[in-house]
């Protein structure tokens, strides 16, 4: 039986232009990297989300909507609820609903993930207005975690060019360079164990 519990989670935020990103990362990403990716997607919270549908077009890997105590597995792309905050803890997802506030789902996440799992975690930043993730950047940071933020691909870059102008982001690539980096660090963990 392989590994249920990740080597890393993924903490992906994007919002506007951020779709095609999503995308884009997981048609790069190969389906066996032991890692757990969970999306977090500024949504309109009355939209009826149908981002795991156009995502699980783009992986092999089994693509959900998260929610209340589901175990976050290995080899799995999560996506946020609409109207939701979403905290992990000891591997489950904890959704807070309504969310808390507008546009600071990224951050959000991105703090319970670095608490969670410090140098473990890893934090993406792609396209979108505002900055939202540039904290939780910050925070993944200080707990040993590695960050990535979109380069000039990004169709809106305030959110990858706000996260890493607060000096807190390791990599500034682009969409498939970031996918062969996590590809590097997924191996070398392998490696470790």
């Amino acid at each position: 039986m392989g590994k249920l519990h990740p080597n890393f989670i993924v903490g992906i935020g994007g919002s506007a232009g951020a779709l095609n990103a999503y995308k884009a990362l997981l048609d790069h990403l190969p389906s066996n990297t032991g890692m757990a990716f969970v999306i977090v997607s500024h949504i309109i919270p009355t939209a009826n989300s149908q981002l795991a549908q156009i995502l699980s077009r783009h992986t092999k890997m089994s693509v959900v909507v998260a929610s209340m105590s589901m175990a976050i597995l290995a080899n799995h792309v999560y996506v946020i609820p609409p109207n939701a905050d979403l905290l992990v803890k000891n591997y489950t997802f904890s959704v807070v609903s309504p969310r808390t506030k507008r546009n600071q789902q990224i951050d959000l996440f991105l703090k319970s993930l670095a608490n969670a799992f410090g140098r473990h975690a890893i934090g993406i930043i792609l396209s979108g207005y505002n900055g939202d993730g540039a904290e939780g950047c910050k925070y993944i940071k200080a707990k040993g975690g590695i960050t990535f933020a979109q380069d000039i691909s990004a169709e809106v870059p305030d959110m990858p060019l706000h996260a890493a102008a607060g000096g807190n982001v390791d990599f500034v690539l682009s969409l498939d360079k970031i996918s062969d980096e996590l590809q590097r660090l997924a191996s070398t963990s392998m490696e470790g164990n």
